[in-house]
């Protein structure tokens, strides 16, 4: 009867575990995809005002925002080689700069949207837009601390769910199956009582 109880609560813990993946993949990329919303308006306005004649010192906050340690918004504007012209950003002193190969995939996608890590521990949410004519990229970013720390609380909620709904389908199983003869399973002979 065990080895019974058992093929029928893996199946049953396969199912739940598909499930939990399932729910929690998806409400984590909910969590990711809604990190880049602010930024995409960012980029795109800045984008646009460059189009149509703007300076970048015009259109970039001078004040500075460390992305270490910091969860504003910050702008970044690079010219057409990818050197930055004005930044809002400030890492270690001085401007991040981010790997040449995002500039190439904006350049045939017109924007792409990235998490991106210029250095252990500081990892921000970052929308790059090319400026209309080619003349240059916009890079709007925001720390995606709170984010992760939000995912990591799903991770824990989820984690206990789903160990919680395992031990409750195996007691469940035990208490239908025990000592109960399945569906065109022999009974068990109990011993006779002995006076």
């Amino acid at each position: 009867m065990p080895k019974t109880i058992l093929k029928y609560w893996l199946l049953t813990a396969i199912i739940i575990s598909g499930l939990f993946v399932i729910m929690y993949g998806l409400v984590q990329q909910v969590e990711r995809l809604g990190a880049d919303d602010p930024q995409i308006q960012m980029a795109e306005d800045v984008a646009a005002r460059l189009a149509s004649g703007a300076s970048p010192q015009q259109v970039v906050p001078t004040e500075k925002v460390d992305i270490a340690t910091s969860l504003a918004p910050y702008l970044i504007v690079f010219d057409r080689d990818g050197k930055p012209l004005a930044s809002s950003a400030e890492l270690n002193g001085g401007t991040p700069t981010i790997p040449s190969g995002i500039f190439e995939s904006v350049k045939q996608q017109g924007e792409d949207r990235i998490s991106w890590q210029p250095q252990p521990s500081v990892r921000s949410a970052i929308v790059v837009t090319q400026i209309k004519g080619g003349a240059g990229f916009v890079l709007a970013g925001r720390s995606l601390r709170e984010v992760e720390k939000r995912e990591n609380g799903l991770e824990e909620i989820a984690l206990l769910g789903w160990g919680g709904l395992l031990l409750v389908t195996l007691l469940a199983m035990f208490l239908l199956f025990w000592q109960r003869p399945l569906k065109g399973a022999s009974p068990v002979a109990t011993p006779l009582a002995q006076d």
